[in-house]
């Protein structure tokens, strides 16, 4: 899974929707030895944590410092991945649209055939033989808060959907809350003063969720900036009047006295007589060589 932050609600977010697609969950989880999970330091798993692993019924390993060898699948996968995948991504893709191409890729990878105890198989056809932990009604209730932009068309972006807010906060920073579980997420100020409150759509949908109010209230906005006035009349040409003139003689005089190379003045009638004679003398001669 990509995540857009290492934080508790994003990792806990991600882990969620990998052992839904899984169909189940492991007994015990194994985490290196990061700081939203555990103390690095000694590898104690954090209180937070230890109530999600609590809540879906399994136990957590923490791999021990300095030993490179027992990370070496986990490093491999991720680098295979990394060879077959990221190095093909455009730019400008979104976290859920670059999450849909990993998942492409997943299913490609489990669809090869391998021979394992004398047997070919397939990645998909192990996983799906393997015995897993029956999964919770709903994901563990912890809350996720983000920061957004609201754009000029009063929608705020979350998770690659679009949600409306009241018109009039082009620009201005507003904070998105929801609670794991839950079907709706709120939108509050800065202030954490609640604006919008949405149906929560599916992530990666695209979908544009818009309140009625909004809606009118924009298409108020919208009508009220428009005026009855007659249109503007086309450009006319108008010549300069004598106001306008008298200053541009008046600027033209303050220019050449600020300019010294104004004031200088060049006759050209001396070169024009020598260029006359010139062009009249005729060209000289060449002699002839004398055997």
């Amino acid at each position: 899974m990509l995540a857009k932050s290492e934080d508790f609600p994003h990792l806990f977010q991600d882990l969620d929707q990998v052992v839904r697609k899984l169909g189940g969950t492991a007994r015990r989880w194994r985490f290196d030895r990061m700081a939203t999970v555990c103390y690095p330091s000694t590898g104690r798993v954090l209180p937070a944590f230890a109530a999600v692993a609590k809540y879906y019924g399994v136990g957590v390993d923490i791999c021990p410092a300095r030993r490179g060898n027992r990370k070496g699948v986990v490093e491999k996968a991720n680098h295979s991945a990394a060879q077959r995948w990221w190095r093909t991504v455009p730019d400008g893709l979104t976290v859920e649209q670059a999450q849909s191409g990993v998942d492409k890729l997943a299913v490609r990878m489990d669809g090869r055939r391998r021979r394992i105890d004398g047997a070919a198989t397939t990645v998909a056809e192990l996983a799906a033989a393997e015995p897993l932990l029956d999964l919770p009604t709903r994901p563990f209730p912890a809350e996720l808060e983000v920061e957004r932009t609201v754009s000029p068309q009063s929608l705020v972006s979350f998770e690659g959907n679009f949600y409306s807010v009241p018109p009039g906060l082009p620009g201005a920073q507003v904070r998105v809350l929801t609670r794991f579980g839950e079907d709706y997420l709120h939108i509050a100020t800065t202030g954490r003063a609640v604006i919008a409150r949405h149906r929560r759509a599916p992530r990666g949908s695209g979908q544009t969720v818009r309140d009625a109010g909004h809606v009118i209230a924009l298409e108020r906005a919208v009508l009220a900036s428009f005026s009855d006035r007659a249109p503007c009349k086309n450009k006319v040409r108008r010549p300069p009047s004598q106001q306008a003139l008298a200053e541009a003689e008046r600027l033209r005089g303050q220019q050449a006295a600020a300019d010294p190379a104004e004031r200088v003045v060049i006759d050209l009638s001396h070169y024009a007589a020598v260029a006359d004679q010139l062009r009249h003398v005729p060209p000289p001669q060449k002699k002839e060589r004398e055997d």
